[in-house]
């Protein structure tokens, strides 16, 4: 086992992270920015180094500063979390460089899995479904016309390097084919610094269906189920639960199978989750995240694996802790995102927190780094924690948050809470029946 972790992370996952630390007895090491000085993973770490100032290019980024850190600190090991460097190949190549655990896959796996055409191309070739689209980039409108027509429209063009909705645009018919291929490509050459699209069949009303995978890197894998993320807004997950309400037991573990298939195929390593768009019974792999996701408490709450554990077992050379079968799956769970935003405009809302509450209860879980009169940056991402709720049915995970959400104080800054509370109360929602489109017109029809 690794001896001393340094978490190359802030808020919520750095401070989940440090708690499974702390439990398998690893010393931590907290990096900060000088915006993060009074941030919570900073208090509870046994040590902390401060690697540089607010914006993250300059701190969290900072891939000369955080080895520096590790070398300082004597920490032979490093989890980046979610976002950051968590999916940066290079950060992988340097650690291994100066012989530090990454607690994460292999650096070529993070760049197949990062380039969404080499994405695509690996998971049929491990017998995953995919989307009807180009074999490649798309190098001029004629070929992007030729290929659309035969897919058929609407059609989605999407950047090779894209991710969080940026570099993706709809044509839903030969004209509008031209904008949509300029307006992508000049914003993934803007977001990411490559400009290649590539074309997809675009789906009406699909679901969006992720499966959590782990592998050790020796031929080994398993699959810890599915979770059902369709309510987005913007591209962008605010709701998620466990196991989905529009799958059969049947469909789950065939998708599950598959899944678990490839990553041995594919000699993976750590924790990953496969996403798919799924339509009229059919899956449709869209990408691969070769890191734990905001959402993996939920995962965490129907199987009763401690997946940040699992992950340093698997980065120290341990292995798998259970086999396919000793998986059990029992109950329902459902994650809300809570963030620092105005629930009708999402406009960030930074500041103080003057009052804090946290819900408790049977089956009630926060996963938060905010306290009674700490200041909410306006330098990161605006989530000030998770609300989870486990139920033995999904019927009662629902009622089981609506009394969470109830319970709720966070005053100060505004937050989405009013917009679960009002979700909880849906009829859509309440009967699982929505897909990804459904929350932006549910958002539509409460502005209007």
């Amino acid at each position: 086992m690794v001896s001393k972790v340094l978490i190359a992370n802030r808020g919520e996952i750095a401070l989940r992270v440090l708690r499974a630390c702390k439990e398998l007895g690893i010393s931590t090491v907290a990096v900060h920015s000088t915006a993060d000085n009074s941030a919570m993973h900073v208090r509870l770490a046994d040590e902390s180094v401060c690697v540089g100032p607010p914006a993250a290019r300059d701190s969290y980024l900072n891939i000369p500063q955080i080895v520096a850190a590790c070398e300082i600190t004597g920490a032979d090991a490093v989890h980046p979390g979610y976002g950051f460097l968590s999916e940066n190949a290079r950060f992988a190549d340097i650690l291994e460089a100066h012989q530090l655990t990454f607690i994460g896959p292999t650096a070529q796996h993070i760049r197949t899995m990062g380039d969404k055409i080499e994405a695509k191309r690996t998971a049929e070739r491990l017998g995953i479904p995919v989307v009807p689209g180009s074999p490649g980039a798309v190098t001029d409108n004629d070929e992007a016309l030729k290929i659309s027509r035969e897919i058929g429209f609407p059609v989605l063009v999407k950047a090779s390097a894209g991710g969080g909705g940026r570099g993706m645009k709809i044509a839903r018919t030969e004209a509008d084919l031209p904008m949509a291929l300029a307006t992508a490509r000049s914003e993934a050459g803007a977001a990411f610094g490559d400009d290649a699209v590539y074309i997809e069949k675009y789906l009406e009303k699909p679901r969006h269906i992720e499966v959590q995978v782990f592998g050790d890197g020796k031929g080994n894998a398993i699959h810890l189920g599915e979770r059902d993320c369709s309510l987005q807004r913007r591209n962008q997950k605010v709701w998620e639960e466990a196991n989905s309400p529009a799958l059969t037991q049947e469909q789950r573990d065939r998708i599950g199978t598959i899944c678990a298939e490839a990553m041995k195929g594919l000699n993976y390593r750590g924790a990953g989750t496969i996403e798919f768009l799924y339509e009229n019974d059919e899956f449709y792999f869209i990408e691969m995240n070769t890191r734990l996701q905001v959402e993996h408490p939920v995962t965490e709450a129907v199987t009763g694996l401690d997946l940040v554990h699992e992950q340093i077992r698997i980065a120290s050379g341990q292995g798998l802790s259970v086999t396919q079968d000793e998986v059990t799956f029992t109950g329902h769970a459902i994650e809300c995102r809570i963030n620092a935003e105005d629930p009708r405009t999402f406009v960030p809302s930074p500041g103080e927190i003057t009052h804090y509450h946290a819900p408790g209860g049977l089956g009630v879980r926060i996963d938060s780094a905010v306290y009674q009169g700490y200041r909410i940056p306006p330098f990161y991402d605006s989530l000030v924690g998770k609300l989870i709720v486990y139920g033995r049915t999904r019927d009662e995970c629902l009622m089981r948050l609506k009394r969470a959400l109830d319970e709720f104080v966070l005053d100060g800054i505004k937050t989405t809470l009013p917009l679960f509370r009002d979700l909880v109360a849906n009829e859509s929602v309440q009967r699982g029946e929505y897909d990804i489109h459904w929350l932006e017109h549910f958002l539509e029809g409460q502005a209007g």
